[in-house]
């Protein structure tokens, strides 16, 4: 089967130059960065205790730096005698109005964004940038690959040769929580895995690839590729094993070729390769939940991502054009939302209550039903923006 329209050639192109340009330099040989170690699969996960939240009052929500309003500062705890100040903690800990230089942040701790744009995708892109701005802490670099220039400047240079890992997203992505949280999931590959993505359904018996596809698929419902985790480092250093020959390949060497002996089969394009090469090496890839990649699949056929209902959305993906007609009225709310915010307004007056009311008017669909699903995350990430700018430090009492 061919690829069904020029739009989603050219995407498969994009991503597949892409990928061979960050990957062709396999004689760097640089050690994986300190702060993201592999860890055995069954090492246990640390909880921490439960941060006391406020309940914030809209005016005092500084949606905007530069619009807060003068306040007492809280007596400091002068600290515990033989506790180290760590240096870490200090940087957590700056206050409101305190900036950072952009070069005095090592490249090493930036967070990496990539995404390919083609077509009539220039807004989507835009808007998917502006939500991973909104709500996110640490410093990133956007690596946007558009169809224009695409072939010069590929053919000029080598790209992302410095880049040890990245984050993939399709442009119809929304961010619902901060960057940083789906980033640490690097800290949880195992000394094998070298990129993460979700499955593509829940329920194998109602997935696409389970149903109808005519090439290998990871696991029992494949993988979605509209977020995907890449530790480039290791993707660089390693031979996987293929369909092509018996010895491994590294995967400039191997990207191309599956396509030509793929290519009648396919149509997801790059989705369906990235299925292929993890079928084979399925050790290879961390699988995380459908939070990180929650589609209108999950809640269409009745909510079948649990993780999201306990949780909440954390990344929103709008594939079947849902953001732009009105099949999913909850999806497109969610697009409009974060599209028209203006940067200095207030987050909860702006955004956040005007939603609620937005979300009483889809209840009549199946995606309607679960609003809390939708703004569960969004919600958290707001109190912890206030608690993180409003509320420095919690004291005893002088007056007790």
């Amino acid at each position: 089967m061919k690829l069904r329209s020029k739009a989603a050639a050219l995407l498969l192109l994009a991503l597949a130059v892409l990928l061979l340009a960050l990957l062709s330099l396999r004689a760097r040989r640089d050690p994986e960065p300190p702060g993201f170690p592999a860890r055995p699969e069954a090492a246990p996960q640390r909880r921490h205790a439960p941060v006391p939240t406020l309940p914030p009052e809209p005016r005092a929500f500084p949606g905007a730096a530069g619009r807060r309003s003068p306040r007492r500062q809280p007596p400091r705890l002068r600290p515990r005698a033989g506790r180290p100040r760590a240096a870490s903690r200090e940087k957590l800990a700056r206050r409101p109005g305190e900036t950072r230089s952009l070069h005095s942040v090592p490249p090493e701790l930036w967070i990496h964004l990539a995404v390919v744009a083609c077509g009539n995708r220039l807004e989507e892109t835009l808007v998917m940038l502006k939500s991973a701005v909104l709500f996110s802490h640490r410093k990133m670099r956007f690596h946007i690959f558009t169809e224009d220039a695409l072939k010069p400047e590929f053919d000029k240079q080598a790209i992302l040769k410095d880049v040890d890992s990245l984050l993939y997203v399709d442009t119809d992505v929304l961010f619902l929580r901060p960057v940083d949280d789906i980033w640490k999931l690097l800290r949880q590959f195992n000394s094998t895995q070298l990129a993460a993505m979700a499955p593509e359904h829940e329920i194998p018996k109602i997935g696409w690839y389970s149903r109808f596809a005519r090439h290998p698929f990871y696991g029992s419902a494949g993988v979605n590729s509209g977020v995907m985790l890449m530790n480039l480092t290791r993707i660089r250093n390693t031979q996987f094993k293929n369909s092509l020959i018996p010895a491994g390949l590294a995967w400039e060497e191997m990207l191309l070729p599956l396509y030509q002996k793929y290519k009648s089969a396919i149509t997801w394009g790059d989705q369906d390769l990235l299925n292929i090469i993890f079928y084979y090496n399925p050790e290879c890839l961390y699988v995380f939940p459908c939070q990180w990649n929650y589609r209108p699949d999950h809640c269409m056929y009745g909510s079948n991502c649990k993780e999201a209902e306990r949780e909440g959305v954390s990344v929103l993906h709008g594939n079947r054009g849902v953001y732009h007609d009105d099949k999913q009225p909850t999806f497109r709310a969610l697009y409009e939302a974060i599209r028209d915010f203006p940067f200095q307004d207030n987050l909860f007056q702006s955004m956040y209550y005007p939603l609620q009311l937005k979300f009483l008017e889809t209840v009549h669909t199946l995606c309607g039903r679960i609003p809390q699903v939708f703004l569960k995350q969004i919600e958290k990430t707001m109190r912890r923006a206030y608690e993180k700018h409003v509320i420095i430090h919690m004291g005893p009492n002088p007056m007790s």
